[in-house]
């Protein structure tokens, strides 16, 4: 099933059983996009009257004609137990593989996440349960960094802040400058940055680092170097995504795990990063890939090669639903999942907050589908999106 490079998007056998888990069909009515004070959610229905409801990240801003165009009408009228089928068929739904890529695949994870939300209410089971038997009800995450314009020192000194509120015992930074071609983001920053983020985080604390592609593979394995030195977990994109050949000289030049996998959203494309041993951690991003189906299809790939994986998407809000119930089941996980590191303020139109408790874990949520509730008044203050 794995060999054939078709089976990217044919010819995989559906392995959620999600007609086992309600007895009647779940048909589709409507799936709509709709913007609430800045935010963008998708709501489905079925022809019985039950919803499901997502939050979309924020590319749908840009995203909405594509969505409402072409993804959305692919899912109406479908049984929403067939969901994985589903996933397969929206690719060739009026030739939208000619559309393929991470603007068309984010569309299908809006719509899919609203459908697992639908389908795990009128199952009432959570979605955890519905893609397997969830083993952990809390997940350890890392703070994660998304700046590049801080010196090193105030860089330490606002994470330090951060991981004394929180008491997350991991941390990630960005080194280099971006797709730089080996330039940082001002000079000297990352040579200085690695070592005094151990000084002043200790060793007890996990440090990881994120290079989103600086670096050739000289530069990155000389980075590398400095990490592992420096007792670092991980190296994350250490050199341009689709440079493959890159990424792998570096991950067999270093003990450091590498990781990568967050732009990518063609399935053969992710069986040959781990067949070919590019990482060392798999992180499929759970939008930019196509949504939780195909991420479990990654996942699978994964462990039937012994590699680690771990969803990327650094975030703090219902976005996080998604990510929360694939960890809760996929036991070959790196130790942390990513989390927002900015201070952010939890809104009142949703519960839970999916604040961090002490120790460094945020909860599963509990409850059925993405286990997430909004407040009713929303819904009379939401706009239709077209």
């Amino acid at each position: 099933m794995l060999d054939s490079v078709y089976s990217d998007q044919h010819g995989w056998a559906p392995f959620l059983g999600l007609e086992r888990a309600v007895a009647r069909p779940v048909v589709i009515k409507s799936v709509e996009l709709l913007r609430f004070a800045g935010h963008y959610l998708v709501r489905t229905t079925s022809t019985d009257g039950a919803a499901g409801i997502a939050v979309c990240n924020h590319r749908a801003e840009y995203l909405h004609p594509m969505f409402n165009g072409l993804v959305a009408p692919a899912f109406v009228g479908r049984d929403a137990r067939e969901l994985e089928q589903l996933v397969n068929d929206v690719y060739t739904h009026h030739a939208n593989y000619k559309w393929a890529g991470t603007p068309f695949w984010n569309c299908v994870a809006y719509a899919e996440a609203a459908v697992f939300d639908l389908l795990g209410r009128v199952a009432g089971r959570s979605v955890g349960e519905l893609i397997g038997t969830p083993f952990r009800g809390e997940i350890p995450v890392y703070l994660s960094s998304m700046r590049r314009d801080t010196t090193p020192e105030q860089e330490v000194e606002w994470l330090k802040k951060r991981l004394d509120q929180t008491k997350a015992r991991a941390v990630k930074i960005k080194v280099g400058g971006r797709m730089r071609n080996d330039e940082d983001s001002m000079p000297g920053r990352t040579e200085a940055l690695i070592p005094l983020a151990r000084k002043v985080f200790g060793r007890d604390t996990t440090l990881l680092v994120d290079a989103n592609g600086s670096y050739g593979h000289a530069k990155a394995i000389e980075v590398g170097k400095m990490l592992e030195d420096h007792g670092y977990s991980w190296f994350e994109e250490p050199c341009p995504f689709e440079q493959y050949e890159e990424t792998k000289r570096v991950a067999d030049a270093l003990t450091i795990d590498v990781a990568g996998g967050e732009q990518d959203c063609n399935l053969a494309q992710f069986r040959t990063m781990i067949r070919e041993r590019v990482v060392d951690v798999v992180q499929p991003d759970l939008m930019y890939n196509g949504g939780l189906v195909r991420a479990l299809r990654v996942a699978r790939m994964a462990a039937e090669a012994g590699v680690k994986v771990t969803p990327h998407s650094p975030k703090y809000n219902p976005e996080m639903a998604t990510l929360l119930h694939f960890a809760s089941v996929v036991r070959h996980t790196s130790p942390f999942m990513e989390y927002l590191a900015d201070k952010v303020t939890f809104e009142p139109w949703y519960t839970p907050a999916f604040e961090i408790r002490e120790g460094g874990f945020v909860s599963v949520p509990r409850g059925p589908g993405l286990s997430v509730e909004y407040d009713p008044s929303i819904w009379e203050k939401a706009e239709a999106v077209s």
